[in-house]
């Protein structure tokens, strides 16, 4: 009986645990958490199906993987493992898993990204709360939520996810070495960091000098043993991060696909180019060996003019920026009041710490000149919040100071001012909106600036109208990121802002001849029944369309080119598959992926990614075509780099009031990217002089069966 009675107490005491959390936190932060947590992962989780297969570029090598083991530990976008896709794999690995387990579909690959959406929150929560209250961590891992690029990018299958994921957990465990000094906790935080150089390269070692200059300077340990760490933190990142690399670079080119994006089939190689120094130089070997992401003096292809206000432009200042007024000004006064503490104050190394991360990864994204999508700006995103979150409570609990309520005033006001100014870049999409923001951030302001002389109520609701006219505005970004379909390659969150350069679909509504690229829902994408011709796969969007500055429908820079190919062609491509290593061979991934989606058969993705790659060689195509290994070969693919050629190298770059300016946008597209494909174009000229054609729903397809007599 006793017994019994101690297992009730011992059930009802977890059960308290669980909703109330732990003792002496507040009764209310428990089920805060909860429902923050809820509410995000079904914003991020709902209708993820009207997305389809988002970026089919990745999708395709999470199908591959789910036939070959081979092509799931290398990260190959065909399952004969040709070549493969531009990033390591480790992202591309949890969507494989997921796929191998409930089958391949858009549920399966997406809803992965959706938790580790969900995970990013908690861990951001866990990390602000380790020192600071209950208030101040809700509020950081709500500022994450609600971004308006980090609901885009963990509702996407793109790398960026998981390594926003891992570099926040990484924040984590760094601030509990901080905390005790030890070592344990500094190796878990480079073994995350490794796993995220697994997932995108070098962007993941941006965290890493804050880390260090931080830590050097506060850690509770003698300076000595702070440099012993140090070093074995080092390693640590080297063999977490490299023990990949190794076994590539190891094994023969033969025994092993083509590195997509490298110019010399050298892990090494996208290293240190395309995914490394030549996002920052713009010299990217991958995108045409040239600087093929760069399209002129102090511009780059999707972000925008380089400099400091690029952050703040038309293409990245709806994503990202909302906030960085206030969270700038909230740092620099947060810092200056607490000085005389530096040693003592946890805010102070905590703020060095997430300002270091976000100073660091703002000015690099700032001043690349290489390619810079918009949704990288996601990496930004725990940083903001972090700093939004403690700064606000040394703030508040000095709020009799009148520099603490003039710094929480002009952060409010600066906020509400510049998402007036965000949402006056799409004026017809919720024009009450910014008038509401900004008439309640005056009000909220100027209560905040006078508040000894309110009484708790009214202080409180001046606090809490604060929150509203800082959070609404990105809130509502959210709102419509989360209401809408996003395919392509380079997604972007929020309506439509027409001015912007590169936004959505490049070349228009078109996709590539013989895709099925209407909707007669509105423009919604239209999901199969599993029992769909296409074996149950979805159905691709493959045109782009916005109304009244919104959109139901957003494509990347590959838009166009996410369509399903007709039932036609894909019936076509699958007769005696079986006899063949690749159904087809066609011109870069974007297009290839499309085909390899729809007939669930693998594709020859020739140059990789852009096109531009040197895989397979004329002298190797023609053996593989010999060797009766390809059925047919696909010619009007239109993939990026031969499309880049066939639509002009100078296009206009518009100002912000919609205006063309005198600059001609003059992308140095040599190699590849400008058209001049050597490899990809001599394969497509000796196809085309030597064997038979038939053309299919506009689709130009060549038998390599068959040699013209």
């Amino acid at each position: 009986m006793e017994q019994t009675h101690l297992a009730h107490k011992s059930d009802t005491s977890q059960k308290r645990l669980t909703l109330q959390g732990r003792q002496g936190n507040p009764a209310w932060e428990r089920p805060a958490l909860i429902i923050l947590l809820v509410i995000t992962a079904i914003a991020y989780i709902w209708g993820l199906n009207k997305s389809g297969w988002s970026n089919s570029f990745y999708s395709a090598a999470v199908q591959a993987a789910t036939k070959s083991w081979k092509a799931f530990f290398f990260g190959s976008i065909d399952s004969a493992n040709f070549i493969t896709v531009d990033k390591p794999p480790a992202s591309l690995w949890v969507m494989d898993l997921s796929a191998r387990i409930f089958g391949l579909n858009s549920w399966s690959i997406l809803v992965p990204e959706a938790l580790e959406g969900v995970a990013c929150v908690w861990i951001l929560y866990l990390a602000v709360r380790r020192w600071f209250s209950a208030g101040a961590a809700l509020l950081a891992g709500a500022v994450l939520a609600i971004t308006p690029v980090a609901a885009l990018m963990f509702r996407f299958n793109n790398p960026d996810a998981l390594l926003v994921l891992l570099l926040t957990a990484s924040a984590y465990s760094f601030i509990r070495a901080l905390e005790e000094g030890k070592t344990k906790w500094l190796v878990w935080s480079s073994v995350l960091i490794g796993f995220g150089f697994l997932t995108k390269m070098l962007a993941a070692f941006f965290v890493i000098p804050g880390f260090v200059f931080v830590y050097l300077l506060f850690a509770p340990v003698s300076v000595r043993k702070r440099i012993v760490q140090i070093i074995i933190s080092a390693i640590t990142v080297i063999v977490s991060a490299g023990w990949w690399v190794a076994i590539v670079e190891l094994i023969p080119a033969s025994a092993r696909p083509f590195i997509g994006s490298s110019q010399k089939n050298s892990i090494l190689d996208l290293i240190f180019g395309y995914n490394g120094l030549g996002r920052l130089t713009g010299n990217e070997s991958g995108m045409g060996g040239n600087g093929g992401g760069r399209t002129g003096a102090g511009m780059s292809a999707f972000g925008g003019n380089t400099g400091l206000t690029r952050l703040f432009n038309s293409e990245m200042g709806g994503q990202i920026s909302w906030l960085i007024p206030a969270a700038l000004i909230l740092f620099l006064v947060s810092l200056w009041l607490i000085r005389r503490q530096w040693r003592s104050h946890r805010a102070f190394p905590a703020l060095l710490m997430w300002a270091a991360t976000f100073f660091i990864t703002g000015i690099l994204f700032s001043f690349g000149s290489g390619t810079i999508h918009q949704y990288y700006t996601i990496a930004l995103a725990p940083s903001i919040g972090a700093i939004i979150g403690i700064a606000v409570e040394v703030l508040w609990q000095r709020r009799e100071e009148w520099m603490s309520r003039l710094a929480l005033a002009v952060a409010t006001l600066s906020t509400a001012i510049w998402a007036f100014v965000l949402l006056y870049r799409t004026p017809t999409w919720l024009p009450v909106l910014r008038i509401a923001i900004l008439i309640i951030g005056i009000i909220a302001a100027v209560a905040i600036l006078f508040g000894p002389t309110l009484n708790r109520k009214l202080a409180n609701g001046a606090a809490v109208a604060a929150i509203v006219a800082c959070l609404a505005g990105p809130l509502a970004y959210t709102i419509q990121t989360i209401s809408t379909a996003h395919t392509g390659s380079t997604p972007t969150a929020g309506p439509t802002i027409t001015n912007a350069g590169f936004r959505g679909n490049f070349g228009g509504n078109q996709g590539p001849s013989g895709y099925n690229s209407g909707h007669s829902n509105g423009d919604q994408p239209q999901m199969p029944s599993s029992s769909n011709s296409n074996g149950g796969q979805p159905q691709m969007p493959g045109s782009y369309s916005a109304e009244k500055n919104g959109n139901t429908n957003r494509t990347g820079f590959h838009g166009g080119f996410e369509s399903t190919p007709s039932k036609t062609i894909v019936k076509l491509l699958k007769q005696h598959a079986s006899k063949y290593t690749w159904v087809a061979a066609t011109v870069s991934a974007q297009s290839s992926a499309s085909y390899q989606l729809a007939t669930d058969k693998a594709i020859m993705d020739i140059g990789g990614f852009t096109g531009s790659d040197p895989a397979p060689t004329l002298s190797e195509f023609k053996k593989y075509v010999k060797q009766g290994k390809i059925h047919y070969f696909i010619s009007n693919g239109r993939g990026f780099g031969r499309g880049m050629g066939q639509m002009g190298g100078n296009f206009p770059n518009r100002n912000n009031n919609g205006s063309k300016s005198n600059k001609n946008f003059k992308g140095n597209f040599n190699g590849p990217m400008g058209g001049n494909a050597n490899v990809s174009s001599s394969i497509t000229n000796w196809v085309q002089k030597n064997f038979k054609s038939k053309t299919v729903d506009g689709v130009t397809v060549y038998d390599l069966t068959k040699a013209k007599s």
